[in-house]
């Protein structure tokens, strides 16, 4: 049998931690995981995140400060893998897996893409290991209890990656081709 999407497959497996009886857990996790793909063109997009829930807290400003580093999500840290080169918000950035941190801001954001990937949280982020760093105008948007990413407006050269959680939706345009 031929995978339709063995970059997604292979992705699975080594990006998803291990299942709550390998971890000696047997309680499901508050922030689940996620894994959302979007093929771009022919490029394959794929982010695997932790999926923190609102719970009747003030989220961005107080649980997420602004101007800090955050691991974007819960858990381990959220990363994005790109089987080709692409652009990041006209960026240049290689194939390859990066970890997904963001600084938000009441009017701006920055999304950065970074090598390191083994880190939990943000606690020992080192700038050194950015690939790249974006600002983007965050939008207000219908409240999302629990965080989602999604892929709009997506044309065979490019797509919009989404982060939505509570009342803000974060765009990201992701390019690919010539």
């Amino acid at each position: 049998m031929k995978l339709r999407y063995p970059l997604l497959a292979l992705l699975l497996l080594i990006a998803l931690p291990a299942t709550a009886q390998e971890r000696g857990n047997d309680e499901p996790r508050q922030s689940p995981n996620a894994v959302v793909g979007q093929t771009i063109g022919t490029t394959e997009v794929t982010v695997t995140y932790g999926r923190p829930s609102v719970r009747d807290r003030d989220i961005f400003g107080a649980l997420v400060p602004y101007g800090e580093v955050w691991r974007t999500g819960a858990n381990e840290p959220t990363v994005i893998t790109f089987s080709d080169d692409v652009t990041v918000e006209g960026e240049a950035v290689s194939a390859g897996t990066y970890a997904f941190f963001t600084i938000p801001g009441d009017d701006a954001w920055t999304i950065i893409l970074s090598t390191d990937t083994a880190q939990w949280g943000a606690m020992a982020y080192d700038e050194g290991k950015d690939v790249v760093r974006v600002t983007v105008t965050p939008t207000e948007g219908d409240d999302m209890e629990m965080m989602t990413i999604t892929f709009e407006d997506v044309t065979p050269t490019e797509g919009t990656l989404v982060l939505h959680w509570d009342e803000t939706r974060v765009p990201v345009r992701i390019g690919v081709g010539s």
